[in-house]
Parts: C-alpha cells; structure tokens; sequence
C-alpha cells in the first residue's frame, strides 16, 4: 500500500473512531455497541436536521430497528380502525366463549419516524399476542413532518375508540375488562394522552383496564430536570435531540433549541404558569431524594421570546400529560410505568408515577439502573442488550398478571 493511501486510511479510520465515541457510564454493558447504534441514530437525526426524511426512513431507520424473526403465531393483518391504518395480531382462536386480552400499542419515534409493522416493534406484537394470548392493535399513525400536534394524538384516539367500541371488541372476542393500551418513548406520550381522554369521555362505555408505559415523554416545561441534566449527552437520546421532537411535534422553529433548553419557556413572568400548575412537575416535591441527588432547580426569570404564545401546545395536556389535573389523573387506569437511570425521560415518568399513585390511582414503577432510553427495542442479536431483555421479559410479564 502507498504510503498515501496508508496516511488516508489512518485518517478516515481516527474520524470514524472520533463520530462513533462517545463516553458511556460504567453501568451500560457492551458500551461500544451502543456507541455504534448511537452513531448509526445520530446520523438519521443529521438527516432530519436537512429535512432529508426519505433518506432516513429508508436507510437508516430498518438499521436501527433491526428486523427481528419471530415464530409466526398470530394472524396478522393491516387494514384501518376509523381510518387510521392499523395492523392486527389475534393470536389462535380459544375455545367457544373464551374471551381474550386486547392491547393497543403506540410505537415510540418522536412523532417523526418509526412503525409498529418494523423490527423490534413487530417482534414484541407478536410475542405479546401469541404468549399472551392477546388481540394487539399496533396503530400506525400519522408523523412528523406530513402532520403536527395534535393530529398523531387524534388518531391514536380514533383508533382507541373504535378499539373499544362494544362491536369491534365482540369481533375479535376480547374480554371488555381486559384491554390496555401501552406505548414506548413518544408512544409512551400518546399511550398516557390517550389514557387520559378515553377515561375522561363518558361517551365511551368501555374503558382501559390498564395503561403501561415505558419511557415515556410526558412533559416539554422543564428541561433541566435532574435525568435531563444527567443524561444530556446521553448515547440514543441526548437532551438537544429530545427538545428538536418537542418542536418539530408542535410545529415550532428549531432555532429555539436554546431557549427550551434554558428553561425560558417556563420563565416567572408567564402568569399562565400559576403555582399549582408548577407544582404538578415540580421534581423538588415529586421525586426521591435517590434521584434529586444534588441537582438543582433551572428557573428563569424572563422570556424575551414570547415562547408560551409562540408554542401554545407547550401547555396543552394532550401533548403534556403530566400537566394533567388531578380530577383527569383519578380517571385513569391503573399504570405500569418502566424507567431508565440513563435517559432523559426518566424523571417524567417517576413524577407520573407519583401523581398517579397521589391521585389514588395502582402504579407498578419497574426501574433499570442499567437502563437506556430504547433499549426494550434491542433484544435480538447483533443489537441484543441483556437490559432489553429484561425489560422485554418484565414488561410481558406485568402484562400476563395485571391485564
């Protein structure tokens, strides 16, 4: 090899070292393959970021959610609940009157990428349905950038709605006591919002038995919450990143990135922000001192931007459902709720959890010291993580006792 060429490999080989490094925390096992998911995801957001969607979903996105074989069981088909694409696993026919768990499953992506029928999503569908023996409904609603706020929480509604309506539920032979709706991530967000409007809604007759949510996105006021902060360079979903889906999903301007990530939006002078709404994500009073740890509360005093009139849905408690009142949070159903240590959604769904339980609703909290954000979509090799599978193997089996 010429010396050149040997310099240029030198050199290409330290860049690509150099974009796929990145520090992870003593506790993640097999931190360069997470590093080398990390780097493979960032380059999607790169790509995001140039508004360069079909490239992404097209390449880098059936990487990330590797496909994932699964013994086929179930019978599955796509087709639409109230217009709304879905696709159905039932799993083999009971015997005469043997009636079936149901479970509505929002699949997680920042409002902007992802799909139940890919990978990892499909995979835990199916394990669902066929161990379970669960009618999972996995709704393919509408993203970012076709859609903003709040029509992908509509349509997960529409869907939900007509999941639960007495027919369709006779069709598939689902026990009416026996159906949940679930999501991860960004699904999470929705899975909690949708919970919220169907047990507020005396219009539905049928509501959720149980709301399990894994990491999920619950509020976009305080970005300096002690997981924000900790985690904020964190591998899969760094705090910047976090706050580019908050505004892509409320159809805001990327270049105020900063101003959320200062906590301006939540500033003192906003009168809207009374005490009592500060209170229902107040982390000072809502988590343990395990977790507080010696962080310490981001407050600003003025927002020069106007971002409240600017970003409406930023108080909205569709898009926020920890903003939730405590009159909606009583409605709810019982919760199981999953967190990671290192992900920056982890205090939004500790203080959830809290004001469940402080509303009198049943929590199950199952937390990971292990734990990162997207790792229930890592169980399968080569992007098999042991935490995936615990997570996986918990969240099932939380699922076959409590639905």
């Amino acid at each position: 090899m010429r010396p050149i060429y040997m310099v240029v490999t030198v050199l290409l080989a330290a860049a690509l070292s150099y974009y796929v490094y990145n520090p992870m925390p003593d506790a993640i096992q097999e931190p360069w393959k997470l590093m080398a998911v990390d780097a493979a995801f960032r380059t999607g957001i790169n790509l995001v970021r140039e508004d360069a969607f079909s490239a992404f979903r097209g390449c880098v996105q059936p990487f990330f959610f590797l496909l994932q074989h699964h013994e086929i069981k179930s019978t599955v088909s796509d087709i639409t609940f109230a217009g709304v694409p879905v696709r159905v696993y039932e799993p083999p026919a009971g015997g005469e009157g043997h009636l079936r768990r149901g479970l509505l499953y929002l699949h997680g992506g920042g409002w902007a990428f992802g799909s139940g029928k890919m990978g990892a999503y499909d995979k835990v569908s199916r394990m669902i349905s066929d161990e379970l023996n669960t009618v999972v409904v996995s709704v393919e609603y509408r993203l970012f950038p076709e859609v903003l706020f709040p029509e992908p929480f509509l349509d997960c509604v529409a869907a939900a709605k007509h999941f639960l309506s007495p027919e369709v539920l006779d069709k598939y032979a689902i026990d009416p006591e026996r159906v949940a709706v679930s999501g991860d991530s960004a699904g999470g967000n929705l899975a909690a919002a949708v919970a919220q409007e169907v047990a507020t809604d005396d219009s539905v007759p049928v509501k959720f038995s149980v709301q399990a949510l894994i990491y999920p996105v619950l509020q976009a006021l305080d970005f300096n919450t002690p997981s924000y902060v900790q985690n904020r360079n964190m591998a899969i979903l760094p705090r910047q990143v976090m706050v580019q889906f908050w505004l892509q999903y409320l159809g805001a301007d990327i270049s105020l990135q900063p101003q959320l990530i200062a906590n301006n939006h939540s500033a003192l002078q906003h009168s809207v922000l009374t005490p009592e709404l500060r209170s229902r994500l107040d982390w000072t009073s809502l988590l343990s001192q395990k977790f507080k740890k010696s962080y310490k509360p981001v407050v600003a005093e003025r927002d020069s931007h106007g971002l409240l009139k600017k970003i409406p849905g930023l108080l909205d408690a569709r898009s926020s459902p920890l903003l939730a009142g405590p009159e909606v949070l009583a409605k709810c159903p019982r919760a199981y709720i999953l967190t990671c240590e290192f992900d920056v959604l982890r205090d939004d769904g500790l203080m959830y959890a809290r004001r469940l339980k402080d509303a009198g609703v049943a929590v199950t909290s199952d937390y990971y010291e292990d734990g990162f954000h997207g790792c229930l979509s890592f169980t399968s090799w080569p992007l098999d993580f042991d935490v995936g599978k615990r997570v996986l193997r918990n969240y099932m089996t939380w699922l076959q006792n409590n639905l």
